[in-house]
């Protein structure tokens, strides 16, 4: 075989173009995990790689690196793919921040189950979030935009130093604070009528001494936070995807403050 082919300028180009685009793959959250086999999200980046470097090719520096600038720009490519990922994780943790609220105060704080993704034991009512606000990030089609905004990336950061300087640790902060406000709208109508619904039980117990508030109080509190949930599930949809849409705008901040 003919090495010349190969030229070994090209080959580190497209190892720093794979480095980012694995990075990101591996931090989607339809990828996330361990419930998703190593070999299919290094399969499936090599396979994007493949076909997004022709158009990436172009923004990437035409240098010879040595070992050392190359490690360096590898490191950078995978913190850079991370961070992306990381504006949509914040997303996630805030409905599973969200859910895991509301199942204690349904009364579920002990029913927890094992999470494929992330290979830990969740609350009932976090699971089930998380998965309602996965199969909204599907149905709105929102991983083929992280495949746009790779090839967007090179355009606004092609493959260098990341300068943290310009308020990008600021950004992340922002967003993370933002986080627990989503947490809140997610978790609000539920609390809200199962406040309700504790303070007439409060009330009743005071009135008549005989009933056994603490035995009635777990099927009303369940099926009162089931209703309310199927009855905003509308509410809960459009929250999510006005999310979703903003998440391209937080993203776009990030790599123009990184610039």
């Amino acid at each position: 075989m003919d090495l010349h082919l190969f030229p070994l300028q090209q080959f580190q180009e497209f190892l720093l173009c794979l480095a980012r685009v694995l990075a990101l793959v591996a931090a989607i959250p339809a990828f996330a995990g361990s419930a998703i086999s190593g070999r299919i999200k290094i399969g499936l980046a090599v396979a994007t790689s493949l076909l997004l470097f022709p158009a990436m090719a172009p923004h990437i520096p035409k240098v010879a690196f040595t070992l050392t600038e190359f490690g360096l720009l590898i490191v950078n490519e995978v913190l850079l793919g991370v961070m992306i990922g990381l504006v949509t994780q914040m997303v996630f943790a805030a409905v599973s921040f969200g859910g895991t609220v509301i199942g204690y105060q349904m009364g579920f704080a002990a029913a927890n189950i094992f999470d494929p993704q992330t290979t830990q034991q969740l609350s009932l009512m976090s699971q089930f979030a998380n998965i309602l606000a996965l199969l909204v990030f599907l149905a709105l089609d929102m991983h083929h935009f992280f495949f746009r905004a790779l090839v967007e990336s090179y355009h606004l950061l092609p493959p260098g130093p990341l300068d943290f300087s310009h308020g990008a640790v600021e950004e992340l902060m922002r967003l993370a604070s933002r986080m627990f406000v989503l947490g809140v709208k997610f978790s609000a109508p539920v609390l809200t009528l199962l406040l309700l619904t504790n303070l007439v039980l409060g009330i009743l117990a005071r009135v008549f001494p005989q009933l056994n508030v603490f035995m009635l109080s777990f099927p009303l509190n369940i099926g009162i936070a089931f209703l309310v949930i199927g009855l905003t599930l509308g509410a809960t949809f459009s929250v999510l995807r006005r999310e979703f849409d903003t998440m391209g705008e937080n993203i776009l901040n990030l790599l123009q403050l990184l610039n």
